[in-house]
């Protein structure tokens, strides 16, 4: 059995690859290999447009070469239980007593802007924060890793493959005690979590495995604290119609841009009707819970002409609890009542259409087993046990609790970090996270076996 793993190489290795939308391919094809290295069972999938078209966060009619090349793999580990082996048997259909843990992390990253950074975003860099001192592995305390993915989230991945090995050697030395049905441990790796989560909503509809999960750690950047509740997201594109003429002579065109202005001021003014009256205590933090951002704008054709096209798109944010078409349905109120206040929009109705991947929010209770197993593990290894909290981005556990699996994120770094130039992590925290991973495991063994 290999139970070397030198998971600053890992997860240097990994980030050398390039694996933007579309181009995860090679970086799957590297965990594959260094899993079976490791002797996991593999799996592998690819995302598949038939599967994706009945899916409501993806458009049915998904251009097939968006999916192409998204590939995604996991490694299987079945560590034994009463007797403290490991056993390389798989499940046993619906009678499979052994509890299911996925560890997951996903491949793809945003692209970078080369210009933007110190050094090559895809050559990774490791620096010293602050201090001299050293840890007890021998790596330098205040030690970071900087590249592209570095946050979000290939060290992640790399401490859910690093807890996996570690759990499987304390087993087979007798150091950790499972209980008589065991546990099998599922490290994922996947792909187009960026643009949709191509790579686990597959998995959720099509399911690689011959066993069912019960449940997932998602490695997302936490900072070291379980968050139960991922906030969900409109993409919706509107489009307005003027009239063009002279610039000499305006007055005889119709300008999109006052209207397009009315709008964006309605829907900002929505934005903060939301914020006061859609509440959940776990977003009381945020100055700004439901966020509204019109991140490109396009309009007119030429300096000296009244412009009398534009397209704006929106992404509009969605509470736990809510759904996007609820959320869609008043912000189409809100526009129907800017529309009806100016007559050539009467006469003229803007377009407001969603358009690329839509987010459900996702919520799993505070006292869900899998949670109190992470802030377990956190006890466990000393790190302080945190109240869980929510986020105002959309991740894969979205994926896992649609398909009935309870998912936490929970994993080391900063999402301030996250699509940023020079995006760095701190490696002690990988550390860290490497050992809460394992414990929580152990604890989610332990809390299967015990029932409710």
């Amino acid at each position: 059995m290999t139970t070397d793993f030198d998971m600053r190489a890992f997860a240097a290795d990994l980030c050398r690859h390039r694996s933007t939308a579309g181009e995860e391919a090679a970086a799957a094809a590297f965990v594959a290999d260094r899993l079976a290295d490791l002797d996991f069972e593999t799996y592998a999938w690819d995302a598949d447009t038939s599967v994706l078209a009945d899916h409501p966060s993806f458009p049915d009619d998904l251009d097939a070469a968006a999916v192409e090349g998204r590939r995604s793999v996991a490694g299987v580990l079945e560590l034994g239980g009463a007797d403290g082996g490991v056993d390389s048997h798989g499940a046993d259909g619906d009678n499979d007593p052994t509890p299911t843990l996925v560890l997951n992390g996903h491949l793809d990253v945003v692209p970078a802007e080369p210009t933007e950074w110190s050094n090559d975003p895809f050559d990774p860099v490791w620096g010293e924060d602050e201090g001299d001192s050293t840890d007890a592995d021998g790596s330098a305390a205040g030690e970071t890793l900087t590249a592209c993915g570095a946050a979000d989230m290939k060290s992640g991945l790399a401490a859910c493959v690093a807890a996996a090995v570690d759990l499987r050697a304390a087993v087979a030395d007798g150091s950790v005690a499972l209980p008589s049905s065991g546990l099998r441990l599922v490290v994922e790796a996947v792909a187009g979590e960026e643009d949709g989560g191509y790579g686990a909503a597959t998995a959720a509809l099509a399911g690689p495995y011959p066993f069912e999960r019960d449940a997932a750690i998602v490695a997302e950047p936490t900072e070291l604290r379980p968050v139960v509740a991922a906030e969900g997201s409109l993409m919706a594109r509107l489009e307005i119609e003027g009239r063009s003429a002279h610039a000499a002579t305006r007055w005889r065109g119709e300008d999109v841009l006052p209207r397009f202005e009315a709008v964006r001021e309605a829907f900002a003014d929505l934005e903060r009707e939301r914020c006061e009256s859609v509440t959940h205590p776990l977003y009381d933090e945020f100055p700004v819970p439901w966020p509204v951002v019109c991140g490109r704008v396009e309009a007119g054709s030429w300096a000296s002409t009244v412009p009398a096209t534009l397209s704006a798109e929106f992404r509009i944010g969605v509470a736990p609890g809510e759904t996007v078409a609820a959320v869609e349905s008043a912000f189409r109120e809100r526009l129907e009542s800017v529309v009806a206040d100016d007559p050539w929009l009467c006469d003229h109705p803007p377009r407001f259409e969603r358009f690329s991947v839509q987010f459900e929010p996702a919520e799993v209770a505070v006292d869900e087993p899998v949670v109190e197993a992470v802030r377990a593990g956190l006890a466990a290894t000393g790190l302080p046990d945190v109240e869980p909290r929510g986020a105002t981005y959309g991740a894969d556990s979205r994926h896992f609790v649609a398909a009935g699996v309870p998912a936490v994120l929970f994993g080391p770094g900063t999402i301030d970090q996250a699509h940023s130039p020079d995006e760095t992590i701190a490696w002690d925290e990988v550390e860290r996270a490497r050992e809460a991973i394992a414990a929580a495991a152990v604890r989610f063994a332990n809390d299967r076996a015990a029932g409710p």
